[in-house]
């Protein structure tokens, strides 16, 4: 643990993306600025981010060629639902949206409250130990129980998820080993706030690159006894792993709370120092929040399991690789969002605002460029990626075919990944995103309801499309008059010329797609392609975003050099 009260607490050599987290943004002594340490950030979360998405394609190529599009791959991928809530609950929406700002607001009263104090005064009143040793405990009882309950009812919870399912025996005996992953992942998600809060990256940026080694790893290694058992196992391992990577930062960073002293602080500061996070009225918004948001999946696959075997599988695969343009941007998000936490903290509307309405310009630059891939050339794609083994032919063309309809929703999905962090950056979350994303979810259950007797998965796909947008425009709507005041008519038109400019790129694409048989070869060229016309359309629009972008790019890498 370190032994000095700096804000800061790097450890030695200074080998992972740290700084001081002083509202300000600057190092100690002022020695990196703020701009200079979100371009390296945003690189190491980039590298990181692209690394751990890689090995997930690598991973679900994994279940495709081993298990196909069938039963087997249809029960864990059932049983896979228990580790994807727990993810959006315990890792990327309700524990971040929770404890980042926690751990911001600590880190400014440390700063504000260590004048005149001895190094071990500091320590015994630090309010970032406090808040430790007041939070992770309780979490950690909390969720072993959860985890237990869960796999004592893992044959209710496989009932529930997929009540249509021919032969549940095997998703039941896949569950009882993902559920195990509720307290791993809650865990690991604490640790990844503590440690952004703290401005160090690296180890959270590698988490997922842990788990799907660790499932790849498992799978390969025991899938000839256990059969796609393998894979729920190698899931439980993966989610030990992303907790185990982050363990030596978190230790040198934050530390696991108060040390004993003779003489504790005043019981009246450390109650002020330990805010109440487990009140209901605290956490209940973001709980909500991330459960209706990944109450979609849950939706998708209660609709699908009454379609013919593969359709959850399809389903699956391609809401994968359609998403990965919208991981890949709300990189920029997960850097600047301690950022923006500590601006709201210290008052500074001012700054909160600019940095939001430049993460939404950028955040749907990059989706509605990759959205234009993915719907251009979506038939390639999933053969290039999926073809072996298991998986045929007409599983690429069902798995493409649906992948063009959920990619009508990834900027919905982006918008609502970086519109929901500004909302729970104040000391006390409130309660409208979550209501929004309620919303979403009704449009989601209705649609779905009525258009999977007509269209099967492309009825399901659609209707998540319409619930996450409907999500999208209500939160950006929302944004300005409750939280920051961004100039909402000037971001949605910036929006809409980039979504033009993405209907121009992604039409070419899928006429230009199958002019070239090698799948390989014509995915490549339109990887060339599709940019070459966003940046075109956006070019001849005056989008601010595509005529800016080349000196953004030239300056991010200037300054990414100054800091190597």
């Amino acid at each position: 643990m370190p032994e000095s009260a700096t804000p800061s607490g790097s450890g030695p050599g200074g080998s992972h993306v740290s700084e001081s987290a002083t509202p300000s943004g600057s190092g100690p002594g002022g020695s990196q600025p703020l701009g200079r340490f979100l371009a390296k950030a945003a690189a190491v979360t980039a590298g990181l981010t692209a690394a751990g998405a890689l090995f997930g394609l690598v991973r679900d190529q994994t279940i495709a060629h081993l298990f196909g599009a069938g039963h087997e791959s249809d029960a864990f991928l059932i049983a896979w639902t228990v580790p994807e809530m727990a993810s959006t609950l315990l890792i990327e929406d309700a524990m971040a949206l929770l404890m980042v700002p926690a751990f911001s607001h600590a880190l400014a009263r440390r700063a504000a409250g260590r004048a005149g104090l001895t190094r071990r005064e500091a320590r015994a009143q630090d309010p970032v130990r406090l808040l430790v040793g007041a939070t992770l405990p309780r979490l950690v009882v909390l969720l072993a129980a959860v985890a237990t309950v869960l796999v004592i009812a893992a044959p209710a919870v496989v009932a529930v998820l997929a009540p249509g399912l021919p032969d549940p025996a095997l998703a039941v005996e896949c569950t009882r080993l993902t559920a195990l992953t509720v307290l791993s992942f809650g865990i690991a998600g604490y640790f990844s706030a503590a440690l952004r809060a703290h401005r160090s990256f690296l180890s959270p940026a590698a988490i997922y690159v842990s788990y799907n080694v660790g499932i790849i790893g498992t799978m390969v290694a025991l899938h000839a006894v256990w059969g796609v058992r393998a894979a729920a196992a190698g899931v439980a391992v993966g989610g030990l792993l992303m907790a185990l990577v982050q363990l030596p930062a978190f230790v040198r960073n934050v530390g696991f709370g108060p040390p004993r002293a003779k003489k504790a602080a005043p019981r009246s500061q450390r109650d002020r120092d330990r805010p109440t996070l487990i009140a209901f009225g605290v956490i209940a918004p973001v709980i909500f929040f991330a459960v209706f948001r990944q109450s979609q999946v849950l939706v998708e696959r209660f609709l699908a399991a009454s379609l013919p075997s593969g359709a959850i599988s399809h389903l699956n695969y391609a809401q994968k690789v359609a998403q990965m343009p919208m991981v890949l941007s709300l990189m920029i998000c997960t850097v600047t969002f301690p950022v923006v936490a500590q601006a709201m903290a210290g008052g500074e509307r001012e700054k909160a605002r600019r940095r939001v309405e430049q993460d939404l310009s950028l955040a749907s630059l990059a989706v509605l460029m990759g959205t234009a891939l993915v719907v251009g050339y979506a038939p390639q794609i999933i053969q290039v990626l999926f073809e072996r083994g298991a998986f045929t032919h007409q599983d690429t063309l069902a798995t493409a075919s649906v992948m063009r309809v959920y990619a009508l929703g990834l900027l919905g999905h982006c918008l609502v990944g970086a519109l929901s962090r500004p909302f729970f950056s104040t000391a006390r979350p409130i309660w409208f995103p979550a209501l929004a994303m309620g919303a979403g979810l009704l449009v989601n259950v209705v649609a779905g309801a009525f258009a999977v007797g007509w269209w099967g998965t492309y009825g399901i796909a659609a209707a998540n499309a319409a619930g996450i947008s409907t999500t999208a425009a209500l939160l950006l709507t929302g944004l300005g008059s409750r939280i920051i005041a961004i100039q909402v008519r000037r971001v949605a038109g910036s929006i809409g010329r980039l979504a033009v400019a993405a209907v121009a790129a992604g039409s070419t694409g899928w006429i230009a797609g199958p002019m070239i048989p090698d799948p390989m070869l014509s995915a490549a060229l339109g990887c060339l392609l599709v940019p070459a016309m966003f940046g075109a359309t956006g070019m001849t629009m005056h989008a601010l975003e595509v005529t800016a972008l080349p000196g953004q790019i030239s300056q991010l890498t200037q300054r990414f050099r100054n800091v190597r």
